[in-house]
C-alpha cells in the first residue's frame, strides 16, 4: 500500500518554480518517505514547468531512474532519448537507455546506444574512463547473452586495458575465455600482466585453470578479502540457538532450490531428514521460481524462506531469529552467492558443502563436508576449514524423469558401429592438456567420436581446427545440442565411455552417466574438483576405472575403444547396483550428514569449534601466480608438496616467510 499524502496537482504548484538543487532534494524527501508516486509526479511537473532550464537533460535522467524503479520503462526510454538530445555528451544516460533496451529485450539497440556513448568519448580523465570502461563492460555482458562470445571479449579486454583494477571484469573476462576454449585462457597482454589475471579469476575458474589446490587455496582467500570483505555487524552470539534444546536447527542456504544442476542433487534430501534430530529450514536466494523441484523442496522443508528480496543484514538478523545452529552454505563461490551475508555469520556454526568444489579460504566457514576419497588426510592441509566426511560426498536422486523414446546412434548423428566417448561437461571444464590426450585416445582408436555438449560455433570450429592441427579429423568431434534433462538423459547410454575432464572434473554429469549404465574413466588429481569423479565413481562401484596417472588414463580409454565388448560387465555391474551401491544411498547419506551435524554442535557447545587456517596465503599466492600451469601439467608432477616447498624456500631466502602448518614448517629448510 503507498504512503502518498499529496495530490499531484498540490506537488505541480509546489515544485514548478524550484532550483534543480531543491527539486533533487525534495524528491529525496518523498524517497525516504516512501512516497514513490509523488517522486514521479514532481518531476513530471518541474519537466513539464521548466522546458528551456539549461540542466533539463539531468533531471530527465534522474526521473527516468525514478520511472524505471516502478518498472515503467517506456517512459523511462522516452526520458533518457530526450536527455540525450539536449545533451549529446551526456555519457550515463547512454549507459542506462542502453540497460533498458536490454531490459526489454532489444540486445541490438542496447550495444548501439553503448557503443554511440564510446564514439563520443574523446576526454582523458577519471570520469570519462569510468564511463568507457562501464560501456564496455555493459556491451560485453549483452553481446554475450546472444553468443557473441568473441566481440565480448574484446570489450572486456579494452576495459582492462583502461583501468585493470576491475575485479569482476577479469573474472568475467577468463571465465569467458574458459567457456570458449580459448587457449591458452591466461593471455598477458603490456598493459593486463599474468599477475593481475591469475590474482583476480574466480575461485571458480581457477578449479579449472590447474591441479593445484595450494594456489586454489590462495586465490580464494584473496577473492574472500576483496569481494566479500569483512561486512560490519557480524554476530557474536546467537541467543535463539542457544537456547533451542530440541531437534537441530539446521539451515540450507542456496539459489539453486529448482530445477537445477545443484537441485536435481538435492532432490531428496531434505524429506528424508530425521525430524526427531533435525528441524529443517531452507533459505532460498534464487531467482522466481515455481517449477516443480523448487515446490517440492518448498513442501519437505519444515520452514522455506525466500531471502532473494531482503539486503543482507535483514536475512542474517532473520536466519538467527530462527534459531539456526548450523548452516549450511550450498553455493560457496557460485552464481548467485550470498557471501557477505554469511560473513555477518547468522549461525554459530557454518559448513561449505557441495555447492561448490574447494576451499572457501574465508574465516566464517568452519567446516567442509568431503569423503575419504576427495580430501585424503595428507590433504587437509590445502583447505582452511576443518574437515569432515560422509561415505560419499555428492547426494544424488535415485529416480529420474527420462524421455520414453531414446534416439538412436543415426539420430544423434553417431556411428553404429564404432567406440564412441562421450564427456558432457561445460566447455569451460575442458583444459587443453586434457583435450590433447582425448585427441591422442581417437589417433589410436580408429573410426572412434568424442561426443561433446554443443556450444558457439566459433567454439566448435576452434575445437575442431585444434584437432585436425594434430592429425585428427575434427568431424570426429561429435557436437550434442542441449535439451531437457530428461531427453538428454534418454541419449545417455549411446555411449561407450564417458572421459572425465581434469582438473575441473565431472560432478552432476558423473551422477548421471553412471544412474544411466555408462562406465566413466577418470583420473583424480590433487584438488578437491579433480577428485569428485573418482568418488563418485569408486561409490558407483567402479573403484578399477579410477586411474593412478594420466598416462593410464590414456591406455585404458584406448583399451576399451580398441575391445568396445570389455565394457559389457561394466555396464551391467552399474545397472545391477544402482539400488544398493553407496553412490545412489541417500538415507545413508543422511544419516551421515546428520552425525556430522550432531559432532558439529557437540564441538560448539564444549569450545572446540575449529577456527579457520589463513596464515600466509598472500604469500601462497605470490609463489603460486608466477607458473604457468597451461605449460607445466602441475597433476603429473611426482612430488607436489616437494615442489611447492622448493619454491616457498626460495622465497623464503629472499624474503622470511612465518612459520605455518601447511609447508613452512621444516627449520631446517625455513630457519
Amino acid at each position: 500500500m503507498g504512503t502518498d499524502i499529496l495530490s499531484p496537482a498540490l506537488i505541480a504548484a509546489m515544485v514548478g518554480h524550484l532550483s534543480v538543487a531543491d527539486l533533487i532534494r525534495t524528491t529525496e524527501t518523498f524517497k525516504q518517505s516512501g512516497q514513490t508516486a509523488s517522486i514521479e509526479a514532481a518531476y513530471a511537473a518541474w519537466v513539464q514547468a521548466n522546458p528551456a532550464d539549461p540542466l533539463l537533460y539531468a533531471v530527465l535522467f534522474n526521473y527516468s531512474i525514478a520511472l524505471t524503479d516502478t518498472g515503467k520503462l517506456e517512459q523511462a526510454k522516452e526520458c533518457l532519448e530526450r536527455a540525450i538530445a539536449l545533451s549529446p555528451d551526456f555519457m550515463p544516460a547512454y549507459i542506462n537507455l542502453g540497460r533498458i533496451l536490454e531490459r526489454l529485450g532489444k540486445i541490438g539497440l542496447a550495444v548501439i546506444q553503448w557503443s554511440a556513448a564510446l564514439a563520443r568519448m574523446t576526454a582523458v580523465n577519471g570520469t570519462a574512463i569510468l564511463h568507457k570502461t562501464t560501456a564496455l563492460n555493459q556491451s560485453a555482458r549483452a553481446l554475450e547473452a546472444v553468443n557473441q562470445d568473441e566481440a565480448a571479449e574484446n570489450m572486456l579486454r579494452e576495459s582492462l586495458e583502461l583501468d585493470r583494477d576491475q575485479s569482476e571484469v577479469v573474472q568475467h573476462l577468463v571465465a569467458l575465455r574458459q567457456r570458449q576454449a580459448e587457449w591458452p585462457v591466461i593471455a598477458p597482454t603490456e598493459r593486463i600482466p599474468r599477475r593481475v589475471l591469475v590474482e583476480g579469476m574466480s575461485p571458480l575458474s581457477a578449479a579449472a585453470y590447474a591441479d593445484d589446490p595450494l594456489l586454489q587455496l590462495a586465490i580464494a582467500d584473496r577473492y574472500n578479502k576483496r569481494d566479500v570483505g569483512s561486512p560490519e555487524g557480524a554476530l557474536a552470539a546467537w541467543p535463539a540457538a542457544a537456547a533451542h534444546d530440541g531437534p537441530l536447527r539446521i539451515g540450507y542456504l542456496s539459489s539453486d532450490l529448482r530445477e537445477h544442476a545443484m537441485g536435481y542433487l538435492l532432490t531428496e534430501v531434505f524429506g528424508l531428514h530425521d525430524r526427531a534430530k533435525t528441524e529443517i529450514f531452507a533459505y532460498y536466494c534464487g531467482i522466481p521460481s515455481d517449477d516443480g523441484l523448487h515446490r517440492r523442496f518448498r513442501a519437505e522443508c519444515d520452514h522455506f524462506t525466500d531471502i532473494s528480496l531482503l539486503d543482507d543484514a535483514t536475512a542474517a538478523r532473520r536466519i538467527a531469529a530462527d534459531g539456526i545452529q548450523i548452516l549450511v552454505d550450498l553455493n560457496g563461490y557460485t552464481r548467485d552467492a550470498r557471501l557477505k551475508l554469511v560473513a555477518l555469520r547468522p549461525a554459530p556454526v557454518i559448513v561449505n558443502w557441495l555447492g561448490y568444489p574447494g576451499t572457501m579460504a574465508s574465516p566464517s566457514h568452519h567446516y567442509l563436508i568431503a569423503d575419504d576419497w576427495i580430501v585424503p588426510p595428507e590433504n587437509e592441509p590445502y583447505f582452511s576449514e576443518k574437515v569432515v566426511r560422509l561415505p560419499c560426498y555428492q547426494p544424488s536422486a535415485r529416480s529420474r524423469v527420462v524421455s520414453p523414446t531414446p534416439p538412436t546412434r543415426a539420430e544423434a548423428g553417431l556411428p553404429e558401429a564404432a567406440m564412441v566417448y562421450c564427456c558432457f561437461n561445460g566447455t569451460h571444464k575442458i583444459h587443453p592438456q586434457t583435450f590433447d590426450r582425448w585427441l591422442a585416445i581417437l589417433a589410436q582408436v580408429p573410426d572412434s567420436v568424442l561426443w561433446l555438449l554443443d556450444g558457439p560455433q566459433a567454439t566448435v570450429q576452434r575445437l575442431r581446427d585444434r584437432a585436425a592441427g594434430r592429425g585428427v579429423d575434427g568431424t570426429r568431434l561429435v557436437f550434442a545440442a542441449k535439451l531437457p534433462n530428461p531427453a538428454h538423459l534418454a541419449r545417455y547410454p549411446l555411449a561407450d565411455l564417458f572421459l572425465d575432464t581434469t582438473p575441473y572434473g565431472a560432478h552432476t554429469t558423473a551422477s548421471d552417466a553412471l544412474w544411466s549404465g555408462v562406465p566413466v574413466l577418470t583420473a583424480s588429481g590433487r584438488s578437491f574438483a579433480s577428485r569428485v569423479c573418482g568418488s563418485l565413481v569408486r561409490a558407483a562401484g567402479l573403484p578399477e576405472l579410477v586411474c593412478e596417472n594420466l598416462d593410464d588414463y590414456v591406455a585404458r580409454a584406448v583399451a576399451f575403444g580398441r575391445d568396445r565388448g570389455s565394457l559389457l560387465p561394466l555396464r551391467e555391474r552399474l545397472r545391477e547396483g544402482r539400488e544398493s551401491c553407496v553412490l545412489f544411498d541417500m538415507p545413508g547419506l543422511v544419516r551421515g550428514l546428520e552425525d556430522l551435524y550432531a559432532a558439529m554442535w557437540r564441538n560448539f557447545t564444549e569450545g572446540r569449534l575449529p577456527r579457520p587456517d589463513l596464515r600466509n596465503l598472500d604469500i601462497y599466492l605470490e609463489v603460486g601466480r608466477q607458473i604457468d600451469p597451461e605449460a607445466l601439467d602441475v597433476q603429473a608432477l611426482p612430488d607436489y608438496r616437494g615442489w611447492w616447498t622448493e619454491r616457498l624456500a626460495a622465497r623464503h631466502r629472499l624474503r622470511p616467510i612465518p612459520p605455518d602448518d601447511r609447508l613452512v614448517t621444516d627449520p631446517a629448510v625455513f630457519a
